[in-house]
């Protein structure tokens, strides 16, 4: 934490919550004191603020080398009594100092030490030190957009075929024949020996059966002698 002697340190009081009311028979006026080395503020008061007053009130504090810490102190206001601690605390500055940006609340806490509310203080250090540059650590922007590189589209016209290798120097020969390939010759039909007929015919049958055995004529009549 050195370099912050005499640096700007802007606080500002939100307000509280979750006090611990002092008040019996109406609500509570509350403030909030800060402290930081021989620098004193007060907020002003909330009047009927009860638990959870708002302030939103800034102050400037001029920072110490090895001083780190603020004292926070929240009362209550009476009019014909003196006033009523409500509770108080400390508030740590590394954050602030280290990142430039704190906000956050501070838990406070009676005399007895009993949690008695919280305080939302915003702590702002204009010339925090970037861890890597060394220069006031702003928020960086976001990258730029860039478009994606132009593609064509899935769908659409027919795609490009893709281009054949060039030829060698020889080339290929020609074809012999225009159409590519040879015709086919035109073979004259098969003809083949007919060969004997088995079912051609059957030899002609005999002019007729032989003639029946010669008998000389008996004494009967007929070719045939009687039985």
């Amino acid at each position: 934490m050195s370099g912050i002697q005499g640096q700007i340190l802007d606080v500002t009081v939100v307000g509280c919550k979750k006090l611990k009311d002092t008040e019996w028979l109406s609500k509570q006026d509350p403030y909030v004191c800060l402290d930081y080395a021989n620098t004193k503020y007060r907020t002003k008061t909330c009047t009927d603020g009860g638990k959870s007053p708002i302030f939103q009130e800034k102050f400037t504090f001029s920072l110490l080398e090895g001083l780190t810490e603020v004292n926070v102190v929240v009362w209550n206001s009476n009019t014909l009594s003196s006033d009523d601690l409500i509770g108080y605390g400390r508030v740590q500055l590394q954050k602030a100092i280290s990142q430039g940006y704190d906000d956050s609340s501070w838990a406070i806490q009676t005399k007895t030490g009993r949690y008695a509310g919280e305080v939302q203080l915003i702590l702002h250090y204009p010339n925090a030190k970037h861890q890597a540059s060394g220069g006031y650590s702003q928020p960086s922007a976001p990258p730029a957009y860039a478009p994606p590189p132009h593609q064509p589209p899935p769908y659409g016209g027919p795609p490009v075929p893709a281009p054949y290798p060039p030829p060698g120097p020889a080339g290929y020969p020609a074809p012999p024949y225009p159409g590519g390939y040879p015709q086919q010759p035109l073979y004259p039909p098969a003809t083949y020996p007919l060969g004997p007929d088995p079912y051609g015919g059957y030899p002609p049958p005999p002019g007729a059966y032989p003639p029946p055995p010669y008998y000389p004529p008996g004494p009967y009549p007929g070719p045939y002698p009687p039985y």
